[in-house]
C-alpha cells in the first residue's frame, strides 16, 4: 500500500547522467513509497534495452549533428529526446505497482492542461487520435518502473531524420519500433510549457494518490557517476549480442561496389565485396581492413585511411557506408 510519494527532478540533460539516476532510483525505492522523477534530455536517441542501434537509428547522423544515441534498462522501442520533451517514471515496489493508477497521473495532468487523452493498446497514450507518449517497463528484484515520454514541443523533423534508418539495413536483428503517428502537446494547446505539465503531474500526482508530497530522495553521487559510465560506455550501447547483417551499393568513377557487413557486439567479424573496380585487389584490401573493425564511422573511416586501399577510393567508401550507419 502507497503511503508516501515524493517527485525526484534532475536539473541536467545528460541523458547518460539521467537514466543513472533512473536505475539509482529503482535500487533504493522503499516499500509503501512511491516516486515520480521527472527529466529531460537534450537530442537523444534512446532506444531499448534490445534494439539494435544501426537498426533504430541514423547513429552517422546523430553523432555529426551534436546528439547522443542512449540505451535504457527496459524494452520497447526507440523514441527521441529533446527539451521540448519531458520524461516521466513512476517506481515503487512491486506489490504496489498499478498501471492503470500510474496513467491516471498521467491523463489527469493533461486535463488540468486543457487537453484530453486515452489510452491505446498497453503502451501509449493518444491525443486527439494521435500519440504523444509511450511507455516501457522494468522490473528488477521486486521493485520496478514504469516509464515514458511526454511530446510537448519536439523536434519533429529532427525526430524523423534520426529515426529514420537508410533502407540499405538488411536484416537487422533485434526488437523493432513501430512508428505512429504523434503529436505535440502544444498543438492542442498552444500556451502549453515543459514546466507547466511538470506542474500539472505533480498536482496530478498527488490528487491520484490522495497524499502529499514528501521530501524528494537524496541520491548517491558516486553510484550515479558509475552507472553513468556504465550507460554511456560503448559496450553498454554496442554491446548486445545482435548479430546483423547489412548491406550497401553505389557507383563511382572508379566502378560499382557491394558491401556486405556482419557484425556482433559491435564488432565487424566478417565483410564480403563485391566490385567491377579495375583493381582486382580491392576485395581483398576492404575485407581484410574492415574485419575486427569497430561498426562506428570514425573507427571504420580511420581504418580505411591506414589501410591498403587506393586514396581516390577512399573518401568514397567512407561516404558511403557513413550512409547506412
Amino acid at each position: 500500500m502507497i503511503e508516501r510519494i515524493a517527485v525526484y527532478e534532475s536539473e541536467g540533460f545528460d541523458p547518460y547522467r539521467n537514466l543513472a539516476i533512473e536505475q539509482h532510483l529503482l535500487e533504493t525505492v522503499l516499500g509503501g513509497c512511491c516516486l515520480l522523477y521527472l527529466w529531460r534530455n537534450e537530442r537523444t536517441v534512446v532506444i531499448g534495452r534490445n534494439q539494435n542501434a544501426w537498426a533504430e537509428c541514423r547513429t552517422t547522423l546523430l553523432s555529426e549533428e551534436g546528439g547522443r544515441l542512449a540505451r535504457r534498462l527496459s524494452g520497447g522501442g526507440a523514441v527521441y529526446h529533446d527539451l521540448g520533451n519531458l520524461n516521466f517514471t513512476f517506481l515503487l515496489c512491486e506489490e504496489d505497482y498499478d498501471l492503470t493508477r500510474q496513467l491516471s497521473v498521467i491523463r489527469r495532468a493533461c486535463s488540468l492542461c486543457g487537453i484530453e487523452t486515452e489510452i491505446s493498446g498497453r503502451n501509449d497514450l493518444l491525443a486527439s487520435g494521435r500519440k504523444f507518449s509511450g511507455n516501457a517497463f522494468c522490473h528488477h528484484e521486486g521493485r520496478a518502473y514504469h516509464h515514458g515520454t511526454l511530446l510537448i514541443d519536439v523536434d519533429a523533423d529532427a525526430m524523423g531524420r534520426y529515426l529514420s534508418p537508410s533502407k540499405a539495413k538488411l536484416e537487422a536483428k533485434g526488437v523493432e519500433s513501430v512508428r505512429s503517428r504523434v503529436v505535440n502537446l502544444r498543438e492542442l494547446n498552444p500556451a502549453l510549457t515543459v514546466d507547466m505539465l511538470k506542474a500539472a503531474m505533480k498536482q496530478a500526482f498527488s490528487e491520484v494518490y490522495g497524499l502529499p508530497l514528501d521530501l524528494p530522495p537524496v541520491i548517491d553521487e558516486a553510484r550515479v557517476k558509475g552507472l553513468s559510465a556504465h550507460y554511456a560506455s560503448d559496450a553498454w550501447l554496442f554491446g548486445q549480442k545482435l548479430p546483423f547483417t547489412f548491406r550497401c551499393e553505389s557507383r563511382f568513377l572508379w566502378g560499382g561496389i557491394e558491401l556486405q557487413i556482419r557484425a556482433d557486439r559491435g564488432v565487424i567479424t566478417d565483410a564480403k565485396v563485391y566490385t567491377d573496380a579495375m583493381d582486382d585487389g580491392l576485395a581483398d584490401k576492404l575485407k581484410a581492413a574492415l574485419t575486427g573493425c569497430s561498426l562506428q564511422i570514425d573507427a571504420i573511416a580511420q581504418t580505411l585511411r591506414e589501410s591498403d586501399v587506393e586514396q581516390d577510393k577512399r573518401a568514397d567508401l567512407i561516404e558511403l557506408i557513413a550512409s547506412v550507419l
